[in-house]
């Protein structure tokens, strides 16, 4: 059953942050890329800032579990940044701007918190 729950949980705040993202003038490229690395929840271009950006959506329906940015940690990080060389690799965007942010959603205050730049690496 929890299994259930963090899927739901995870797809539904996919969902939101995907209409967010559009709203303010994102293009979604893809929706849970995984290759044996790991796996990238949303990959979008930030089209008034020309960047593709590597989201992490972390949603909760409420904070027993802490706050949903402090579950991006270390581990996850470096599942995300191995993820991402892949992408570029086949994608050919060497060249290309990136940024890694993380989106929370919390669902009971229904707000979402953008948080640009959460992590970087040299690439």
């Amino acid at each position: 059953m929890k299994n259930f729950h963090n899927k739901y949980t995870g797809n539904k705040g996919e969902d939101e942050t995907c209409k967010y993202l559009i709203k303010n003038n994102y293009n979604i490229l893809q929706r849970n890329f995984q290759c044996k690395a790991g796996e990238i929840d949303i990959i979008a271009v930030d089209k008034d800032r020309n960047e593709y950006v590597f989201i992490e959506v972390k949603a909760r329906f409420s904070e027993k579990c802490g706050s949903p940015a402090e579950a991006v940690d270390v581990n996850k990080k470096t599942h995300i940044i191995n993820a991402t060389r892949y992408y570029i690799y086949i994608n050919r965007l060497e060249k290309r701007n990136i940024r890694f942010d993380v989106i929370e959603v919390y669902f009971y205050k229904r707000i979402i918190n953008h948080i640009k730049n959460a992590f970087y690496t040299s690439y």
